[in-house]
């Protein structure tokens, strides 16, 4: 895949390396500014729950004494 992308494009070596870079600047560009932003709503990350029962004392850990007590 690289090797087709190299030899598709004209010049020598450092025009070749320069487009090259702008591709990948470009894309990471496309990803972050538009795929990211779309694809956001979508992701559960802010879906962020631990199984198991909650804590009924305010959230201590078991075995130790809420500060209140």
């Amino acid at each position: 895949m690289y090797g087709l992308i190299w030899r598709g494009i004209p010049g020598p070596w450092f025009v070749k390396l320069v487009v090259c870079l702008a591709l990948v600047a470009g894309a990471t560009a496309l990803l972050w500014y538009v795929v990211f932003p779309w694809a956001d709503p979508y992701l559960p990350f802010n879906d962020v729950t631990v199984g198991g029962t909650p804590a009924s004392d305010g959230g201590a850990p078991a075995g130790e004494a809420s500060p209140g007590q």
